[in-house]
């Protein structure tokens, strides 16, 4: 069948009812998810903010909120340590990952900068902003990534550092920690592949230790975990949670968090876009235990937390939870973002896409390059057989994107994960916007 072509000249922004990976918008990049269920009973998601490929972070915090970890709010610009807000007197360098704990009707922000300070901030709102940002004197050991955990007792702890994970209590302040419980060492990259990026949680009376995890491929890509009895240890390492390998090209790091909302425990994560190791968006999965306490590793979606995604929604492309080959996601305007630098065999997946009864065609809206090219649908696995192919026409004088309606040409129903497959010669094929089956 020969597809059917309509010129656009405006881009679309279409936002889903549903919830999907990941859970800010196109332009917002916020990473190292550190979640928290608050006394309102709303999860609150605090973390670093990327603005450049050619760096991490920046010199602000957002804070993320939801009722139901499908409709997000972002509350932005609440901690800052430069500029007309600047909360950190002690100095100008970006913030890196974040964390946050109440007590006593008052919010602490604990955060870390890029010259390896950490420090602590207040607010009497889970949003902020955040106030009054005071160093925490960690007696020369200070480096990156705090946490706070509070145990059943009441008793707070601090844990942070690189490679090898520092641990004490904090006073009960919340603002200072008592030097003479210092422990180091707690997990460490050779013992447990621990890398950065600490965070505790109990539960049954086992405390989880998560943490950027370099076990596979000699990056931290995967969130890994060790388990103990005992706030301080000894742990035992048990394995990954999640791997983020092949959300771009360019990956490097993972840092997340587990919590419990509403009966269900979620882990919280970050995936890079951009060709690079930063602009990284947070995501969600749910995850289960076994009955010895263990976790399944979970796997990266494009749904998250709510099931299968509807086909005849329009899909926006950058959701694509998997990409192999040059292929990454890129911003093309500052609230659209699509699948570019496309090569010969690139590859793009989509977990998970319900077809219902069955599908007639898919729209896709396309940028064309020089050449053109096809885009091969396939169900299940990237060798299967294909479902439609798509001719994507090489690009017109004026350069406007393109949509492109084809037949489906066998029968597609119920859940599946669908495949983009890439076929041309040359670079840089075209970009992908988005799709939607009819």
């Amino acid at each position: 069948m020969k597809p059917f072509l309509l010129f656009c000249s405006l881009l679309l922004f279409v936002v889903s009812g549903k919830a999907q990976n990941p859970i800010v918008p196109p332009g917002t990049y916020i990473a190292d998810p550190s979640a928290h269920v608050w006394q309102d009973g709303k999860m609150y998601v605090y973390g670093s903010k990327d603005e450049s490929p050619n760096y991490y972070c920046s010199w602000e915090h957002h804070v993320l909120s939801s009722p139901d970890l499908i409709h997000w709010d972002i509350a932005r610009h609440r901690f800052s340590s430069k500029g007309e807000d600047d909360q950190v007197p002690f100095t100008d360098a970006h913030l890196y990952a974040p964390d946050c704990q109440y007590k006593d009707g008052t919010y602490y922000l604990y955060f870390c900068t890029s010259d390896w300070k950490e420090g602590v901030a207040t607010s009497k709102s889970p949003l902020g902003p955040f106030k009054d940002g005071k160093l925490i004197d960690l007696k020369d050991k200070s480096m990156i990534d705090p946490c706070v955990f509070i145990d059943d007792d009441g008793q707070a702890y601090y844990i942070w550092g690189q490679f090898s994970a520092k641990m004490a209590k904090l006073k009960p302040n919340m603002m200072e920690i008592d030097s003479t419980t210092i422990h180091e060492g707690v997990v460490t990259e050779k013992e447990h592949f621990f890398h950065e990026g600490g965070y505790l949680v109990k539960r049954n009376g086992i405390y989880y230790f998560l943490f950027a995890d370099i076990s596979r491929s000699n990056r931290p890509t995967c969130l890994g975990y060790a388990t103990s009895d005992k706030p301080f240890g000894p742990y035992q390492y048990r394995g990954v949670i999640i791997d983020d390998d092949h959300c771009d090209p360019s990956d490097w790091t993972n840092h997340g968090s587990l919590v419990e909302f509403k009966g269900q425990w979620y882990v919280f994560y970050h995936r890079s876009t951009h060709n690079t190791y930063a602009m990284r968006k947070p995501c969600i999965e749910p995850i289960h235990f076994n009955p010895d306490g263990s976790i399944q590793e979970a796997e990266m979606t494009t749904q998250g937390v709510a099931g299968p995604l509807d086909a005849r929604k329009k899909m926006d492309a950058e959701r694509a939870c998997l990409l192999f080959g040059n292929v990454f996601i890129k911003a093309c305007a500052p609230d659209n973002e699509l699948l570019a630098n496309i090569h010969n065999e690139d590859k793009a997946a989509y977990k998970y896409i319900d077809f219902g009864a069955g599908v007639d065609s898919v729209l896709i809206k396309v940028n064309p390059g020089f050449k053109g090219g096809s885009i091969r649908l396939m169900l299940d696995q990237p060798w299967s057989s294909s479902v439609a192919q798509v001719e994507v026409p090489a690009r017109i004088e004026t350069g406007e994107p393109v949509l492109i309606r084809h037949k489906i040409t066998k029968p597609v129903k119920g859940v599946h994960a669908l495949w983009l497959l890439f076929l041309g010669t040359g670079d840089n094929l075209f970009d992908v916007d988005w799709f939607q089956f009819k």
